[in-house]
């Protein structure tokens, strides 16, 4: 419960740069500042000793009290109007239209006691379920309704979260007819291209078992659309998957991050990185399993001309992607060109 507390907190100080440390009823410190505070006091009271402005709410019926610092009449009128809108935030979710409140459930602004009215007003299965982060080029309205054509139960469920980008929770079916999330992924981005004539890309987060999981699936989902876009991947579906190896890298510090780039460029190398003909030949021949003739194909290039592209590669940074081992080392040396 004081998770969620302090999430409200921590968007208020997000949305309006208004700093609210909150403690328990008998003062001590529960987040923001860590001094104590006396809980003696009744309504909005302000203490010139420490500076600080304190008010008691009640969420969720349990008491808390919460301080601002300053002590003028800004921060009192401050006070009156927090205190309504901290108490009152653990009843609006449950007032909300459906997708909104799904909405907010997917961007993590909903504790378990909200999403369990959620499951209590709507149809939720005890099945596991997945989310789709889509962003569709054209009207966001058409993308909502092509996209809950799809939806096979009453949980299956598309939402808009912002602007263009949207998201599309569904629920899997034993008797599904589509092998995996990416499956599915990629059915939804030819149908918005087939029947509406939108490009769209899509990110897909992983399959939990339980719907109180479902916004760490949105996040993973928005990670792989954002990851996707860093590389310039190819491609409409993408998966958080894909971009495991990104995530554990961009969690190295980056001067670690340079240091190892130092170390598997050498010569040339650097410049070569900088020849956007040879990486894409490069990456797509990555992204064709080191098939030499789809590659070609792929690119509507001439089989010599792409061994000869590999072979410059193999003669500057001494790596043959025709070897397995040798083209995953020059993944990771484009990834941490890209995060260095």
């Amino acid at each position: 419960m004081i998770s969620e507390l302090r999430k409200i907190v921590q968007n208020i100080s997000d949305g309006t740069g208004i700093s609210v440390s909150i403690y328990s009823a008998d003062g001590k410190p529960l987040a923001g500042t860590g001094r104590s505070v006396s809980p003696e006091f009744s309504g909005i009271f302000q203490d010139e000793r420490t500076n600080l402005t304190l008010f008691k709410i009640l969420y969720r019926s349990v008491q808390y009290i919460c301080s601002l610092e300053g002590t003028g009449v800004v921060q009192k009128n401050y006070a009156y109007l927090l205190a309504d809108i901290l108490e009152n935030a653990a009843g609006r979710a449950a007032n909300l239209p459906k997708a909104e409140f799904l909405r907010r459930i997917l961007l993590g602004e909903c504790g378990a006691a909200d999403i369990q009215k959620y499951r209590a007003r709507y149809p939720v299965p005890d099945s596991p379920c997945f989310v789709l982060a889509v962003s569709a080029e054209g009207k966001t309205s058409d993308a909502i309704s092509l996209l809950s054509q799809y939806a096979e139960n009453e949980a299956d469920c598309a939402v808009v979260i912002s602007g263009k980008d949207c998201a599309f929770i569904k629920f899997v079916s034993e008797d599904s007819e589509y092998q995996s999330s990416a499956d599915f992924a990629s059915f939804i981005a030819r149908s918005l291209l087939e029947e509406l004539g939108m490009s769209a890309r899509i990110g897909v987060g992983g399959t939990f078992k339980k719907f109180e999981d479902v916004s760490a699936s949105y996040r993973q989902a928005s990670e792989a659309l954002r990851m996707s876009a860093m590389f310039d991947s190819k491609g409409a579906v993408h998966t958080y998957r894909e971009f495991m190896l990104v995530r554990m890298l961009e969690d190295i510090p980056e001067g670690k991050l340079a240091e190892h780039l130092s170390v598997l460029l050498e010569g040339e190398a650097r410049e070569l990185l900088k020849d956007t003909d040879m990486v894409n030949t490069a990456e797509e021949f990555l992204e064709n399993s080191l098939n030499v003739s789809e590659t070609s194909r792929k690119l509507y290039m001439h089989r010599n001309t792409l061994m000869y592209r590999l072979d410059k590669i193999e003669r500057v940074t001494g790596l043959n992607l025709r070897k397995f081992s040798d083209a995953v080392t020059f993944r990771l040396i484009t990834i941490l060109n890209k995060l260095v």
